[in-house]
């Protein structure tokens, strides 16, 4: 689950609580946060590391401080998958805020509530929902019913029960959310738009089509008139858009819109930068589902291009980029050029991941259907025994 909001303390904390302007810690945590924005998560642990040294050195092990730090750190590991780590941490956090807070304290809920992302992470789905309830009550409390921080604990039970399948549930909970951040914010804010993404995916999830299109385009408004036309949050509302319209297999309506979020992109980023991958291989995709190959490779090979210049020939993105494209030139009937870019994603996923991850297993997968198609079933044996021997002995965690 990733589309849950998680609290970071770096910069949450009241003036009255640090003592000097511009402390050593402040530096190390903003700067910290500064990097995690920017996707820098090993610069982020580096500050983060420090300003817990620096913490615990200058204010104790029990100061509230040192609970932010171990706060944000918990939340980096856990977006690396370090889950016993990040839950070691938040109890901490938890521990010392309580102390110095009381069990009551707004920061005790955004803990509580990184508790319930954490859980729903790692599939404790019961547990999540009792560390968002629970931090949906403590802030409701303490901050009122019509705060922001309640409809983010609104939208993040809502997800949960989006993904558990309880729809009607997790409906009231969205919209509820929604009321709360168009009475807080004004109704053509975009933070109203979080709500509205939440709502419009969870009724294209059930394809309730025409329910969902409104809202995508009332986002899309609002972040135009408020943000400009060319602002990457308007390119990712365009996405969501045409995305809709791809599953109702309206490509006539789709096409211009994924086009239009691209140039957005490439204006903003840059036409070689790595951000560009995810949207070339998703723009890519949407020709490939509807035959035009032709289309499709450009696409592909602009976003393999960019991996090797950006991370170097034998980065796992090349290996992912090179399967994309394998996988287009299998369905041309390429077999040739497809089998030379799986063996060589083949080799780059081992080199990279290990000889038994998961990563690993799909390429071979994917190579295998491919020798399949060439009528080499004796070549393809061997790969496919190598496979499900790596899932069956739950490799590459």
């Amino acid at each position: 689950m990733t589309r849950l909001a998680v609290a970071l303390l770096c910069l949450a904390l009241s003036p009255a609580l640090v003592g000097a302007q511009d402390s050593l810690w402040e530096k190390y945590m903003a700067a910290g946060a500064e990097s995690y924005g920017k996707g820098q998560f090993a610069e982020a642990e580096r500050m983060w590391l420090a300003a817990r040294k620096e913490a615990e050195s200058s204010f104790g092990p029990d100061d509230i401080r040192l609970a932010a730090t171990l706060t944000n750190l918990a939340e980096l590991y856990r977006r690396q998958g370090k889950y016993p780590q990040a839950g070691w941490l938040l109890r901490r956090a938890l521990g010392i805020t309580k102390k110095a807070k009381g069990s009551h304290h707004p920061q005790v809920a955004s803990i509580v509530n990184n508790l319930g992302t954490l859980y729903a992470t790692t599939g404790r789905m019961d547990a999540a929902e009792r560390m968002f309830r629970r931090a949906l009550i403590l802030r409701e409390r303490t901050l009122g019913p019509d705060s922001l921080e309640v409809a983010s604990s609104l939208d993040n039970l809502a997800l949960l029960y989006h993904d558990e399948d309880h729809f009607e549930d997790a409906v009231q909970l969205h919209r509820r959310a929604l009321a709360i951040r168009e009475r807080a914010l004004g109704p053509s804010n975009p933070g109203v738009t979080v709500s509205l993404t939440h709502l419009a995916a969870l009724y294209t999830d059930v394809g309730r089509y025409a329910e969902a299109e409104p809202l995508y385009r009332r986002i899309l408004t609002i972040r135009q008139n408020a943000l400009g036309p060319d602002h990457p949050d308007v390119a990712a509302a365009l996405d969501a858009l045409a995305e809709l319209y791809r599953r109702q297999g309206k490509f006539g309506l789709a096409d211009p819109l994924y086009k239009q979020s691209l140039a957005i992109k490439e204006k903003a980023l840059g036409a070689d930068n790595p951000g560009l991958i995810p949207t070339l291989d998703e723009v890519a995709l949407f020709y490939q589902a509807q035959g035009k190959y032709a289309d499709a490779e450009p696409l592909y090979r602009r976003a393999l291009a960019i991996s090797e210049k950006t991370f170097g020939p034998n980065d796992p993105q090349v290996a992912k980029s090179l399967d994309r494209l394998a996988e287009l030139y299998r369905k041309e009937g390429k077999f040739g050029e497809a089998e030379s870019l799986y063996k060589r994603a083949l080799a780059i996923g081992e080199k990279s991941y290990g000889a038994n991850h998961r990563e690993v297993a799909a390429l071979l997968e994917n190579y295998a259907v491919l020798l399949h198609q060439m009528g080499r079933e004796q070549d393809a044996a061997p790969l496919e025994a190598r496979a499900r021997a790596i899932r069956s002995n739950g490799s590459g965690n």
